[in-house]
């Protein structure tokens, strides 16, 4: 006991003095109970990851204390709820610290009972004394991380072509457009919870479609004809969706793991609509499948040493996809090693890939308004790699704030500064302008050339429009409801005036929930926003249109079908690749 005691009071001391480490900008938000760690930041780490703990293969460890099979069932239901997301599926670390036995077996149960009830300076959560677990479930997941990791299973072409279906064959398939839809200016839209994306109008502002898809929709991706929409679940399902049919629908699906997060189309010329590619965060790996029927013709597998260390990762995560316009290559983001991987399609058998150090934890990004520099944001290494697609290089690592996440980033012209591509951040209330013109504004080129302050932390997306003078920021994940239910928004020709909030929650007029207010969202035309206002399963949620000229709202779509509704993607403006 008197050794419980004194770790306790180490870890008390600790706190203290990473309470007064704190930077102003996370003094502005709300404790989240993470000693050290905000509470946007932890909102976006925690999240769980959708894996079936009782898939992942079980090996008890002698030296450890005992776990019987009941106990060890719970701590994998816990541990893929509350820790995989950070500490990753085998616990050799992603954004949080590796838990392997010949680490957590030298600091015993008591200490490990210790750090998982009070936390860490570094952003360990306080489960216990905050009451996210009893003590008995402390207990056991001490003892729990002193064994071996359970080892989900792996997930090969025999997995995959078991769970490919094509419903609706080529020869089936409509010649022409068989509806009235304006296809160019139709939404897919996430309804996040339920397991389906909603089709919307653009012009009527109506729900079309509603379409069965894996859970979690994390992207849509449409193919260079705009045709085919490509949506993928964190559950790794691909559902392949046919514009062209009276009444949209799948025509094809397949599951290419057991959890992801990106989905692509080949855009080079000669390729449109050939390839489509799909990463998973497990397995560790991305495929290329045939474009028009999800085919599985390649599996790459991307385990490998990191870019710092050059040490060996089991878990490198694939993160963001994006097809290159200057050569037959999808550019891919390997998360834990910090590579990205240009890959080039032209011989899938002889596969070439050109190997890109960065920085670790690659996340999201987007193309420079030229479409030739690859902007990639490292989140927890605070970097965006600027990788030029026409040469297969880096270019830069750029320094920005705290964990960047830019989703696409947002490209305009600084009235100072010339042309530029924007982030905001997860980690503090900045937003990043990095210039993005080496010919005729070469001394600005790859570097931060003006820092805005935003609303606050807790940003996930940046949106603007060639034809806009408007900058819209969100603070999703913020703590504090004035930010997290409204939107900053910041005038191009005016950016030293600061933002102006907008109260996107509050023109939804709904009932009870958080009304988080997400991913600002342009219509083809680009005189329209549109953004979520995303509360819980079981509460209204609506999507918001704002006029962007006069900022004025212009409609709130209700729907009872429009169950959390996060992302949209106008298929203009995805196939074209315009922010």
């Amino acid at each position: 006991m008197a050794g419980l005691n004194v770790i306790k009071m180490g870890l008390v001391s600790l706190l203290a003095v990473s309470c007064l480490a704190t930077s102003s900008s996370w003094a502005k938000e709300k404790s989240s109970g993470h000693p050290g760690t905000p509470e946007a930041e932890m909102r976006y780490k925690g999240a769980p990851i959708p894996i079936d703990p009782s898939e992942a293969k079980e090996t008890l460890s002698p030296k450890a204390p005992p776990v019987s099979p009941s106990e060890f069932a719970r701590a994998k239901q816990i541990f893929f709820e509350r820790c995989a997301g950070c500490h990753g599926v085998l616990r050799k670390g992603a954004t949080g610290k590796p838990l392997t036995p010949d680490i957590t077996l030298t600091r015993g149960t008591v200490y490990l009972k210790t750090f998982i009830s009070y936390g860490s300076p570094g952003g360990m959560p306080n489960f216990g004394s905050s009451g996210t677990l009893s003590d008995a479930d402390v207990d056991l997941m001490a003892r729990y991380l002193q064994h071996e990791p359970p080892m989900p299973p792996e997930f090969g072409l025999k997995e995959m072509k078991a769970a490919w279906k094509v419903i609706v064959p080529l020869n089936k398939r409509p010649k022409k457009q068989m509806n009235n839809y304006d296809l160019e200016n139709l939404f897919s839209v996430t309804l996040r919870d339920d397991g389906k994306i909603a089709l919307i109008e653009g012009d009527s502002k109506k729900i079309v479609e509603v379409i069965n898809t894996g859970y979690a929709v994390h992207i849509s991706r449409m193919s260079e004809s705009g045709r085919y929409l490509f949506v993928i679940g964190r559950d790794a399902k691909i559902n392949l969706i046919d514009l062209w049919m009276k009444h949209p629908a799948s025509v094809a699906v397949i599951k290419v793991g057991m959890e992801a997060r990106s989905v692509e189309t080949s855009k080079f010329k000669g390729y449109e609509d050939k390839y489509a590619i799909a990463g998973t965060y497990w397995p560790p790996q991305f495929v290329i499948m045939d474009g028009d029927t999800l085919e599985p013709k390649k599996i790459v597998s991307t385990r490998g040493m990191t870019v710092d260390t050059q040490e060996y990762h089991p878990e490198p995560r694939v993160a963001a996809i994006v097809a290159s316009h200057e050569h037959p290559e999808f550019i891919i983001n390997v998360k834990e090693t910090g590579k990205i991987l240009m890959v080039n399609y032209e011989n899938l058998d002889d596969l070439k890939i050109t190997s890109i150090n960065a920085a670790r934890y690659l996340h999201d990004g987007g193309w420079d308004s030229t479409r030739r520099y690859f902007m990639s944001a490292a989140n927890k290494s605070n970097k965006i790699a600027v990788v030029d697609s026409k040469e297969d290089k880096l270019v830069k690592l750029v320094d920005v704030g705290q964990i960047p996440h830019p989703g696409r980033g947002a490209n305009f012209v600084d009235p100072k500064f010339g042309p530029v591509w924007a982030t905001s951040h997860l980690g503090d209330q900045t937003i990043s302008l990095i210039g993005t013109d080496p010919v005729k504004h070469k001394k600005n080129a790859w570097k931060v050339v003006r820092t805005l302050d935003g609303a606050g932390g807790g940003s996930l997306f940046i949106k603007t429009h060639p034809k806009s003078n408007n900058l819209w920021v969100d603070t999703t994940l913020n703590p504090d409801e004035s930010n997290s239910q409204s939107i900053a928004v910041f005038d191009l020709k005016n950016l030293d005036k600061g933002f102006v909030k907008l109260p996107i929650a509050k023109w939804a007029d709904l009932g009870e929930g958080p009304k988080r207010v997400v991913q600002p969202e342009y219509n083809k035309a680009g005189d329209e926003v549109w953004f979520s206002v995303w509360s819980g399963a079981k509460q209204e949620s609506a999507i918001v249109v704002v006029d962007d000229k006069t900022r004025k709202l212009k409609k709130v779509i209700k729907d009872k079908r429009l169950i959390t509704p996060t992302g949209k993607f106008n298929v203009y403006n995805t196939m074209h690749d315009v922010y």
